[in-house]
């Protein structure tokens, strides 16, 4: 006879939680609770019953109280960014505007394929109350709701009408975080009703369980294929890109450059895949990357492409390489491996790479095409040395990324995001060590850097706790999220925040000058309904969270500044006025899409457009 199935009455939300708190993974031979935390702000939709499981559970899983919902999301994607996708975090929102405000986090956690985890309040599955406080009412369709605004932007949807879902929704919801392929952020919508309705749960849901990352070998054939075109190159280079960190196939990747001789360029994702000093290093590759990757990239027959989703700033709109160049794109997703006619080897990055070394085994790269690659490169480095050098000029982005680079320790890491920032340091960092750089340019989402910095700071004090996280952040940036210095303060989670203050939005006015069009509402100083422009106190706002801050007048000051910060163990602010014209990273751009007016009755953007236009012959035709 067999036994009846042993239960235990939870409630969904403790089902939610009890489950979470009990899944693992093995990283290294140690042992980590699978989820590290959660962000939360409580509203009604998730304070009585969420909440209520979520008291029960805090030692297991640590909630950070948020300032904001996008920022708690942007600093549950650097969480998991840093953690290399193998742990995330999950965060919790009230119904309505608290969720809502989680959509921007969300996409930038899609577009960069990273894992977290949303748990949010939604409306009432009995509809009895309807409409409720902060309900959007859809009168032909009375399930439609603000919560499915997120099927757009997650790669796992769920709302749990009934407390039984929970025994199928939570491990399909994790297998979607934790799949190499599909990674992305879930989203399960908890009606307030259902969240506190009981169900007999069975106990075997609960037992401790120990996850693993799954490793896809490559199809035999595409492997062959790849190893016969590759054999042929005469002119062959390697992108490498943020998937050859998610696999952990950097160890890999430097062996198989170094076996057959093929000169290797980073994406943004990809930065630090490689040490600055490394041989084959020829630096970062695109619209803002290196005259040494594109100059290489221009004359290469063959491009391996490894785990990079070839996006626009990679490829320069697909401008960036020659016309009958052949890609092959070894990468775990189907998607991204077929792009504009790349032979696809679909795998594990470092299973692939190691099976491709073997296929091509004796093959080498004409030591003429090395040898000018490294040429190349020694000529880009000698650029970045005067770019970041600091005198008689005015101060730039570039200058305070050489003062940083020289006086950081080298597992420090490095947050930036969109804004002119990403491009000087992609263009200008010079790598200490290996995985220490974020450059969050997936969804080039300004507002990521300092609650991206506070999620990343978080996860190294896990592991690495001597290392600071360093935020480059320019003014536009700090006005648009500046809170969870706040949160940093609060959880005693240092940082080292840099503000840039150039007065505005300075990079899109440079694109708009140089599309031939005036300056307009992006400086302060430009913005015709501002009648009487002043500038911020950064100092004294970020003083104001429980910030140390400074104001430094030039580079120099800078680094004694940077000193002191490094000294602290609370985090330091610090504000230094750069130009908004000079001092741009001028070289080493490829052609860039953008939209520009076909018809105007400016001479200035007709020219310009006429010129961008002209470009365009080079752009290769795919998919």
């Amino acid at each position: 006879m067999n036994k009846p199935q042993a239960t235990i009455r939870l409630t969904t939300a403790q089902a939610i939680i009890r489950y979470l708190a009990n899944q693992f993974i093995e990283i290294e031979g140690k042992e980590w609770r699978l989820c590290g935390g959660g962000f939360g702000i409580f509203g009604h939709g998730n304070v009585t019953c969420l909440g209520e499981a979520l008291w029960n559970h805090r030692q297991d899983l640590p909630l950070y109280r948020g300032q904001n919902e996008q920022g708690m999301g942007f600093a549950a994607a650097a969480y998991g960014k840093a953690w290399l996708r193998q742990r995330f975090m999950f965060c919790t929102a009230s119904a309505g505007p608290g969720t809502a405000n989680l959509l921007t986090a969300s996409a930038l956690a899609h577009a960069n394929r990273l894992p977290m985890l949303m748990l949010c309040g939604d409306t009432f599955i009995t509809r009895l109350p309807d409409p409720v406080l902060q309900q959007l009412e859809h009168f032909n369709d009375p399930t439609l709701g603000v919560n499915d605004a997120f099927r757009a932007v997650t790669r796992y949807w769920d709302r749990i009408t009934h407390p039984a879902q929970v025994i199928q929704t939570m491990p399909s919801a994790i297998a979607t975080m934790l799949d190499p392929a599909d990674c992305g952020p879930a989203f399960l919508g908890l009606p307030q009703d259902v969240q506190g309705w009981a169900y007999d749960y069975p106990v075997a849901f609960f037992a401790p369980k120990t996850h693993r990352i799954r490793r896809q070998a490559a199809d035999a054939g595409d492997l062959a294929a790849a190893a016969a075109l590759l054999k042929k190159a005469k002119r062959p280079m390697i992108i490498a890109g943020g998937g050859v960190q998610y696999s952990g196939a950097v160890e890999q990747l430097t062996a198989f450059a170094e076996a057959h001789r093929i000169p290797v360029a980073e994406t943004i994702a990809g930065r630090a895949n490689l040490l600055t000093t490394h041989p084959l290093n020829i630096g970062p590759i695109g619209v803002t990357g290196s005259n040494s990757a594109n100059a290489m990239a221009e004359e290469a027959d063959v491009i391996v492409a490894i785990g990079t989703r070839l996006q626009d700033f990679t490829t320069g709109s697909w401008t960036a390489f020659a016309g009958d160049a052949r890609f092959i794109s070894l990468n775990v997703g189907r998607h991204d491996a077929g792009k504009h006619q790349s032979l696809p080897v679909i795998g594990d990055a470092k299973l692939t790479i190691v099976a491709l070394d073997e296929a091509i085994e004796g093959y080498a790269a004409p030591s003429a095409w090395t040898r000018l690659a490294q040429e190349r490169r020694a000529a880009w480095d000698a650029y970045v040395e005067g770019n970041v050098a600091h005198g008689n000029r005015p101060n730039s982005y570039a200058q305070a990324i050489g003062v940083v680079n020289a006086l950081c320790d080298k597992r420090d890491r490095v947050v930036a995001a969109a804004g002119g920032l990403p491009a000087e340091v992609t263009a200008n960092w010079r790598t200490l060590d290996i995985g220490t750089v974020d450059v969050e340019f997936g969804f080039s989402c300004m507002g990521y850097e300092i609650s991206g910095g506070w999620g990343a700071r978080i996860a190294q004090s896990e592991r690495e706790p001597d290392s600071d996280t360093i935020v480059f952040a320019g003014d536009g940036s700090y006005l648009l999220m500046n809170s969870d210095i706040y949160s940093s303060v609060l959880s005693q989670k240092k940082l080292i925040v840099l503000v840039l203050d150039n007065g505005g939005f300075a990079v899109i006015n440079k694109l708009q000058n140089n599309t031939g069009n005036e300056s307009f509402n992006n400086l302060i100083a430009d913005c015709p309904t501002i009648a009487e422009p002043f500038a911020v106190d950064f100092e004294a706002h970020a003083r104001a969270m429980g910030a140390n801050a400074e104001t430094v007048a030039n580079p120099s000051e800078l680094g004694e500044a940077f000193r002191r910060a490094k000294a602290s163990d609370k985090t330091t602010v610090i504000v230094m006025k750069v130009d908004a014209y000079e001092g741009w990273t001028a070289e080493g751009h490829t052609w860039w899409e953008v939209g520009t007016p076909h018809v105007t009755e400016s001479d200035r953007v007709r020219k310009s457009h006429e010129d961008w236009e002209a470009t365009r012959a080079k752009q290769r035709k795919g998919v």
